[in-house]
């Protein structure tokens, strides 16, 4: 592929490569040298105590402590975090962070140890690939304060998940888990260093593997008889090598190969409602079919170099590719047909309309008529590399210190649609007797990429106990489009330039006590389609935060924020679950405020009872509601068909609820420890028209995306003992009070949450 870096490019490295140094030269070579991780972007819980906005940071006790393998399990702990649970075990995370949209987690900058995860993050962001939770040994959520260092998307906020560190001595970990549904897990890895002439070598071997047969059972028909596999297998092996020569300055080098092999029996249909009621884990028939299969290889290269005191420099290349075919189904029709034409229009349904309506169509989901079963093959390659900078600076004066920060990026990625249909022909007792499999590539065939170059400086300037931490982001964009459809190809160009300026405060009354504000604007960027051919401008926020931090060091300490984000030309996507006739859209203006409140308090600890008594709370109050009516016809014409079709000012964002409630206890004495997690949230709008009725107001057709979702209430329990210092056995049930709800709509109508689910593991580390 033809390099895109061009001369502009080229002098930016060159200056970027110069200006660290002539701020350099005024440091105190005498100061205490930089002790930062680039891998992270909190660093530590203590290190958020400076952060001019609220952050979380999650160690690897809190993901392990009741066995969570679901992003979705562990990010209910973060206030301000919200998520729409799809299939039940996170493997398409849906998280919002302070109300923005939620799907595909496609407005939060997701990163692993720093580096963009998601498969192409500028070309489509959507979260078809996540990285293994169960996997990490922490995470790092950063709100309000992350949009000056961090993008695209940064009107949502940063997840960083971290995966393992080498250690600095020999270290081994094993745990294996059984439980229902044959679910299996193994989670191994062994790592040291090792000093020899040349400098410190340092080596981590680790792999991931998960398979269960699923919690959902398939109608069976005369043809079909493994209705009970539903489920999934994960195979994730991963290598970190690392290098820390001897002499001259103090440097490190770090590489990173991981991969990921994955396939689901996993399907876009839902249920309707009546039957949902009846049994929430039945799945229609006509989903047989449905897998996923995914691949993704990530690679990463760090140097990171303190070439004088008080000045770091660290340097990532990295590449990664994921391929995916969601082989699913697409239509379902009354007609039976098998040959290359589509059946006709009248007698054609798409899913959501199908369980809507509940008739004839819905007979042939379920297996019961006969009729033709629309599949296709969402065939996509994803490729996304590049090379990143960050140059810090510390600067002791007299009066006021700063910590100084510059950031490049220079970065492509692409998708690549090869896409194809087949149609099945069913009989009155839904035994298939026929098949017809269209030409590969005849349902698209397109390129979409995207160049970018992302520059940014921060300075925390600390006076006493103040600090204020001004900044700017940007970033400019070249899109292009290959569109392989037509009797000859098409290629098409495009442009965008974003800023994101911000700055923060923050005041340590004591070294208890710390009040935080800060501004930031924030910017979401539309994919090269969007932006080319539908002319989506950019998402942008401008966000509010007020809040105080309070850590008395003996077992108690709580955070509060007020924030406030006004966003204009909202981004919504176009066919998650629709009938695909529309367009992605900016939706208009929205407002989020709200509060968010976390608490923790050990008395254990606090009174010196001799055992822990850990104990948490987090809260959080949102008021999402959009600010302008949402353009029925769209900006670019087409008929808005996603769930924000109807949208009025004053009415609530879909899938982001009032208030939320996370809370936990434990208690550790001796060899024993149990802990007990609880959730609660109340119903939610599927859809910014705020009705429950399951019709699309645009079309005034029947819509089963449209409604509301159930309230719920999750109750997790584990409990261990430790057979030695070093192995343990663990048990636990997930959802102990087994509820049924409706936790989505999409993609195409209501979706249950996972159902109770025990097990059992052994921990060993060595």
């Amino acid at each position: 592929m033809k390099s895109a870096m061009d001369w502009k490019t080229c002098l930016a490295w060159g200056l970027a490569g110069v200006t660290p140094w002539l701020v350099v030269g005024e440091a105190n070579a005498e100061e205490t040298p930089l002790e930062l991780d680039p891998l992270r972007v909190v660093g530590t819980r203590e290190q958020i105590e400076a952060l001019p906005g609220a952050a979380v940071y999650l160690d690897q006790e809190e993901i392990r402590v009741q066995g969570y393998d679901n992003i979705d399990q562990v990010i209910r702990r973060v206030p301000g975090a919200y998520f729409r649970t799809e299939d039940g075990y996170g493997l398409f995370p849906n998280i919002s962070l302070r109300g923005v949209g939620s799907m595909r987690t496609s407005k939060l900058t997701v990163m692993e140890d720093g580096i963009l995860a998601a498969p192409a993050p500028y070309s489509n962001p959507s979260a078809y690939y996540t990285p293994t939770t169960g996997r990490m040994s922490g995470m790092e959520v950063i709100k309000g304060s992350s949009q000056v260092r961090y993008g695209p998307h940064n009107t949502g906020g940063v997840l960083n998940y971290l995966s393992t560190p080498i250690p600095l001595q020999s270290q081994g970990y094993l745990r294996g888990t059984y439980g229902d549904n044959n679910e299996a897990r193994l989670h191994a890895y062994y790592g040291t260093s090792t000093d020899i002439e040349s400098g410190t070598v340092g080596v981590l071997v680790e792999h991931y593997f998960r398979t269960t047969e699923g919690f959902k059972t398939i109608d069976e028909t005369p043809d079909f008889e493994r209705g009970d596999r539903t489920g999934f297998t994960k195979t994730e092996p991963m290598v970190k090598l690392s290098f820390e020569p001897h002499g001259g300055p103090d440097q490190r080098w770090e590489f990173k190969f991981g991969y990921t092999d994955m396939n689901a029996d996993e399907t876009y249909l839902g249920l309707t409602d009546a039957d949902f009621r009846r049994d929430p884990y039945r799945r229609y028939a006509a989903s047989r079919f449905d897998t996923i299969d995914t691949s993704h290889v990530r690679t990463s290269l760090t140097h990171t170099i303190e070439p004088v005191p008080d000045f770091q420099i660290t340097t990532t290349g990295y590449f990664n590719r994921f391929e995916r075919a969601w082989y699913k189904l697409h239509e379902v029709s009354t007609d039976a047909s098998i040959d290359a034409s589509r059946p006709g229009a009248a007698n054609r349904r798409n899913l959501s309309r199908a369980l809507a309506e509940d008739g004839a169509h819905l007979d042939v989901l379920r297996g019961e008529a006969a009729g033709t079963l629309r599949y296709r093959n969402n065939n996509r390659s994803y490729d996304s590399y590049g090379v990143q900078q960050v140059y810090r600076s510390q600067i002791m004066g007299e009066t006021i210190d700063h910590n100084l920060e510059l950031g490049l990026r220079w970065h492509h990625d692409f998708e690549d649609r090869f896409q194809e249909e087949t149609n099945y022909n069913q009989l009155a007792n839904g035994t298939i007797d026929g098949r017809f499999r269209g030409e590969p590539g005849s349902q698209d065939d397109r390129r979409s990429e995207t160049t970018a170059f992302a520059v940014y400086l921060q300075d925390r300037a600390e006076f006493g106990p103040w600090s204020v931490t001004p900044g700017i982001r940007y970033e400019h964009l070249r899109y292009r489009i290959t569109d392989r459809r037509g009797a000859e190809t098409v290629r098409s160009r495009g442009h965008l330039d974003v800023f994101a300026p911000g700055i923060g405060l923050t005041f340590a009354q004591t070294d208890n006590l710390t009040y935080f504000a800060g501004v930031h604007r924030g910017f979401s960027t539309p994919s090269p389609g969007d932006r080319i051919n539908g002319g989506l401008r950019e998402e942008r926020s401008l966000g509010y935060e007020l809040g105080t931090r309070y850590n008395n060091r003996q077992g108690f300490q709580t955070e509060a924020t007020l924030f406030w984000t006004d966003f204009d030309n909202l981004i919504v996507p176009d066919n998650i679950g629709g009938a695909g006739t529309g367009e992605t859209e900016n939706a208009g203006d929205v407002r989020t405020a709200g509060l968010e409140l976390a608490v923790a308090f050990d008395p254990g600890i606090a009174y010196n009872w001799g055992f822990r008594n850990p104990n948490r709370l987090a809260i959080t109050l949102t008021d999402a509601t959009i600010r302008s009516d949402v353009n029925a016809d769209g900006d670019s014409g087409g008929a808005v068909e996603s769930v924000f079709a109807g949208g009025e000012k004053g009415n609530r964002l879909p899938y982001v609820p009032e208030y939320q409630i996370s809370a936990g206890t434990g208690l550790e004495i001796g060899r024993w420890g149990t802990y007990l997690d609880g959730f609660y949230v109340p119903s939610t709008y599927a859809s910014a028209n705020n009705s429950s009725q399951q019709v699309n107001p645009n079309t005034g057709l029947p819509d089963a995306r449209f409604g509301k979702n159930d309230s719920y209430f999750l109750l997790d329990v584990s409990v261990h003992y430790s057979l030695t210092d070093n192995a343990k056995i663990i048990g636990g049930v997930q959802n102990l009070l087994d509820r049924d709800y409706i936790a989505s709509r999409l993609p195409h109508g209501p979706r249950p949450g996972h159902p109770r689910f025990a097990s059992i593991s052994m921990e060993v580390t060595f």
